[in-house]
C-alpha cells in the first residue's frame, strides 16, 4: 500500500470516513512516524540551527510533526470510540503502540530538549510573545515528564512504564465497553415496564425487534439505564439493572469476570506511582498537579475539604427528606441503593410537579440545536450553517462556524447511542488551529460526541433538560477548541490549557440552559410548536437545585477517591483500592452503597482518560465557571461587551497563556468558591 492510497495520509483534507478502513489505520501511523524521525534526525543533525536556534527553524518544523501525526491519530481513535469492531480496536492498539513509543523517543531526546531549551533562553533576544513562551515552558516540562533528564538505562524503564501504562488504559476502556455491551435483559410482560416513559418503552421495543425478538430489550446504554433507574415501579428490575450497571467489568458482573479490570486498574496505578518516583515526585498527585492550575498537593486537599464542609450537611438534609418521603409515600423504612434515583424523580415530581422526562416533549433535538447555535451567536457573534462531508455514519451531522464573514471552525456533530459506541459524551478535536509556514491559517475541526436515545421510528429524538445541558457542556469544549485565535498549535484551542481550567467554557454554557430569556430560543413542542409554558418553566426552575447537595458529595466522593488513590503507594492487599474509595465515601456519601458495587472497574476518567489525579477539576472549574457567570448575570445574560470579553480574555486565548492569568484578566481577581455555593444554593447571601 502506498502513501497515496491511504486516506489517513491526506493531510489537507477532512478524513475521507467512508474510505478509511483497518487496514489503513497501522500503516499509516507508522509512515508517518518514521517520516517525522527522518525529519528530525536532519534537523538536528545542522549544527548551524541547533547552536543558534529560533522559532522558525525550530518550532515550526516540530509543529508540523506534532499536526500530521495528531492529524491520524485523532480520526483512528475517534474510529476506535464510535465504530468499535475488532478490527478497528486491534489496529488502534497497534497505532497507540507505535505513538507511545514515538513521544516517548521524542520526549527524551536531549539534542531536541536543549534546542528547545535553547531557544527559551533567548526568548527576549528573539522578541517571542507571551503565548510563545507559554508553548516552550510547557514542552520544556513535557521533556521532564517524558524523563529527558534521566540515565540511559532509567529513560528505558520510564519508557516500558508509558507503553505499559498505555495499553493497560486501552484495555481498561475496552473491559468497559464490553461488559456493557453484553448485558441485556429480555421482557415480554410490559407489566414489569411500569412507570417507565412511554418513549422509553417504545425504544426499547425496537431495540428488541432490531434483534429479531419480542417485547422490550433492555440494555446499559445510559438512556435506557437511566429511565428505568429513575421510574420503574418494579423494584426486582431496579436491583437487577443497578446490579449490572455498577459490577460492570468486575469480578461481580454477570460474565463471572471475563472483563474484570481489578488487576488493571493495580497496574495502571503502579506504572504511575513508578514513573513519579523516577521523575522525583513524591506520589503521581504531586506529578499531575505539576501541570495544573492549583498551585500544590496541599492546596487541592483543601479546596475538596472545604467543599466537603459546605456539601455534606446540605446533602445529608437532601437524604432525609429523600427517607421522609419514601416513608410517607410507601413505607419504607430503609432506602436501598437501586431506590434513590426512583425516589429523587417521585419527590422531584411531588414537590414541583415536574419530571425530566415531561419535559422531553420540549426539547426536540432540531429545536434545541436551533436554540444553541442562536444562543452561541448572541454571545460570541458566531453564525453556524450546515455544512458537507464525509462521515461515519448517516447519522453524523458536519457544521461550519462563521464569525465576522469569515470561515474560522467546522465541526462534526454525532448524538446518538449505538452498538460500537462508547458512552458518555466528549469533544476531541480533530485538526488544529495553526498559523502555517506560507502565513495561511488551519481552520480548526472537532468531534463533538453524545449518546442520546435516537429518533424513534414515528418520533423526533427528544432530550431530557439534563440531556440539554450535556449538549451545552461539549459545544462549550468544541467553542474553546474551534474559536481560538492561537496561530500556535500547541496553544491553540484546548492545548496548553491547564486540565483543571478545561471545564471552564463548557460549564460556563451550561448555565443559558436554565435563563429565561435563553430557554424559548431551545424549547418548543414536538408536535404543536408550541412554547414551553409559563408554569412548567417556573417549576423547572424552582427545581434547578433539588438535591444539590447530594448531587454535590457524589462528585466529590469521585474526586476524593482519585485523588488520594494517587497520593498511596500501592498495596498488596488486593481490595485496596475500594477501601480508598470507602475512605472517601465515608467523608462524603450520605446514601447506601451495595457491598457488591465495583464502581471503581469502570470509572474511566481516571483509569482510561485524562483525569488522573485531577478529578477534582470538575469541581475547581465550577468554581471558575460560576465566578464568570457572575458578570453575565450582572450586565445580562445576552450582553454583548461581556461576551466579547470572554472571547477576548478567555475562550480565544487558548493555552496561550497561564489560566488564573487570563481568568483574573478578565475577572479583575482570583477566584472565589462563594459564586459557585451561591449558584447551588449552599451559600445564602446576609
Amino acid at each position: 500500500m502506498t502513501t497515496s492510497d491511504n486516506p489517513l495520509l491526506d493531510f489537507d483534507s477532512l478524513p475521507a470516513f467512508s474510505r478509511i478502513e483497518a487496514a489503513h489505520m497501522q500503516p499509516a501511523v507508522a509512515w508517518v512516524i518514521d517520516d517525522n524521525l527522518q525529519r528530525l534526525d536532519t534537523l538536528l543533525n545542522d549544527t548551524r540551527l541547533v547552536s543558534q536556534p529560533d522559532w522558525d527553524s525550530l518550532m515550526r518544523p516540530l509543529e508540523e510533526f506534532d499536526d500530521r501525526l495528531e492529524k491520524v491519530w485523532s480520526v483512528i481513535s475517534h474510529l476506535n470510540g464510535t465504530c468499535n469492531t475488532p478490527e478497528i480496536r486491534e489496529a488502534h492498539s497497534q497505532c497507540q503502540a507505535l505513538v507511545t513509543d514515538y513521544r516517548s523517543r521524542v520526549g527524551q531526546n536531549e539534542s531536541l530538549f536543549r534546542a528547545v531549551r535553547t531557544v527559551r533562553e533567548r526568548a527576549d533576544e528573539l522578541e517571542l510573545d507571551t503565548a510563545q513562551r507559554k508553548v516552550l515552558d510547557d514542552m520544556l516540562l513535557e521533556f521532564e515528564h517524558a524523563g529527558v533528564s534521566l540515565p540511559p538505562e532509567k529513560k528505558k524503564e520510564f519508557a516500558a512504564l508509558q507503553s505499559r501504562l498505555s495499553s493497560l488504559s486501552s484495555d481498561f476502556g475496552n473491559n468497559v465497553l464490553d461488559a456493557t455491551r453484553a448485558w441485556t435483559e429480555h421482557v415480554t410482560d410490559r407489566s414489569l415496564l411500569a412507570g417507565i416513559p412511554e418513549l422509553n418503552i417504545q425504544a426499547a421495543a425496537e431495540t428488541a425487534a432490531d434483534k429479531g425478538l419480542d417485547g422490550y430489550l433492555l440494555t446499559l446504554d445510559f438512556p435506557c439505564y437511566f429511565a428505568v433507574m429513575s421510574n420503574a415501579e418494579d423494584e426486582g428490575l431496579r436491583e437487577r439493572m443497578h446490579r449490572a450497571f455498577v459490577t460492570r467489568a468486575s469480578d461481580q458482573d454477570a460474565s463471572g469476570g471475563q472483563w474484570d479490570n481489578t488487576p488493571i486498574m493495580r497496574q495502571i496505578l503502579e506504572c504511575r506511582e513508578q514513573m513519579a518516583a523516577l521523575l522525583g515526585y513524591g506520589h503521581y498527585a504531586e506529578m499531575s498537579v505539576a501541570r495544573k492550575m492549583a498551585r500544590s498537593v496541599d492546596e487541592v486537599n483543601q479546596f475538596l475539604d472545604d467543599l466537603i464542609r459546605y456539601t455534606r450537611p446540605a446533602a445529608e438534609r437532601d437524604f432525609e427528606a429523600l427517607q421522609a418521603f419514601a416513608r410517607e409515600r410507601d413505607g419504607r423504612d430503609t432506602l436501598a441503593p437501586w431506590d434513590i434515583a426512583f425516589y429523587s424523580e417521585q419527590l422531584r415530581r411531588s414537590r414541583y410537579d415536574i419530571s425530566q422526562d415531561a419535559l422531553r416533549v420540549w426539547f426536540p433535538v432540531e429545536r434545541v440545536l436551533q436554540g444553541l447555535f442562536e444562543v452561541t451567536g448572541k454571545l460570541f457573534g458566531v453564525r453556524i450553517t450546515t455544512g458537507s462531508a464525509d462521515t461515519w455514519h448517516p447519522d453524523v451531522r458536519f457544521c461550519e462556524i462563521h464569525r465576522q464573514g469569515e470561515l474560522v471552525a467546522r465541526f462534526y456533530l454525532d448524538l446518538y447511542t449505538r452498538e460500537g459506541k462508547r458512552g458518555g459524551a466528549w469533544m476531541a478535536d480533530c485538526h488544529g488551529r495553526r498559523r502555517r509556514a506560507d502565513g495561511s491559517d488551519q481552520i480548526p475541526v472537532a468531534f463533538l460526541t453524545c449518546n442520546f436515545a435516537p429518533p424513534g421510528r414515528t418520533r423526533p429524538a427528544l432530550l431530557s433538560h439534563d440531556e440539554v445541558t450535556t449538549l451545552f457542556h461539549e459545544f462549550g469544549h468544541g467553542l474553546h477548541h474551534m474559536l481560538t485565535v492561537q496561530p500556535h498549535l500547541r496553544c491553540s484551542g484546548i492545548n496548553g490549557v491547564a486540565w483543571d481550567a478545561v471545564e471552564l467554557p463548557s460549564q460556563l454554557l451550561e448555565n443559558w440552559c436554565w435563563e429565561p430569556e435563553a430557554l424559548p430560543l431551545i424549547s418548543a413542542h414536538y408536535e404543536t410548536g408550541e412554547p414551553l409554558p409559563a408554569d412548567m418553566l417556573d417549576r423547572m426552575l424552582a427545581a434547578r437545585n433539588f438535591q444539590a447537595g447530594m448531587f454535590g458529595v457524589r462528585q466529590l466522593e469521585f474526586a476524593l477517591f482519585d485523588f488520594s488513590l494517587h497520593q498511596q503507594s500501592v498495596q498488596s492487599d488486593p481490595a485496596w483500592i475500594g477501601k480508598v474509595l470507602q475512605q472517601a465515601r465515608e467523608r462524603t456519601s450520605v446514601a447506601p452503597v451495595a457491598r457488591f458495587n465495583r464502581f471503581e472497574n469502570s470509572f474511566g476518567h481516571i483509569f482510561a482518560g485524562g483525569y488522573a489525579a485531577g478529578y477534582y477539576s470538575y469541581k475547581w472549574a465550577e468554581v471558575l465557571s460560576a465566578d464568570v457567570y457572575s458578570r453575565f448575570t450582572e450586565s445580562g445574560i445576552f450582553d454583548q461587551a461581556t461576551g466579547q470579553a470572554f472571547f477576548d480574555k478567555i475562550l480565544s486565548k487558548g493555552g496561550g497563556n497561564d489560566a488564573l492569568t487570563l481568568f483574573t484578566d478578565f475577572m479583575g481577581r482570583e477566584p472565589d468558591v462563594k459564586s459557585l455555593l451561591k449558584q447551588e444554593g449552599l451559600l445564602q447571601e446576609p
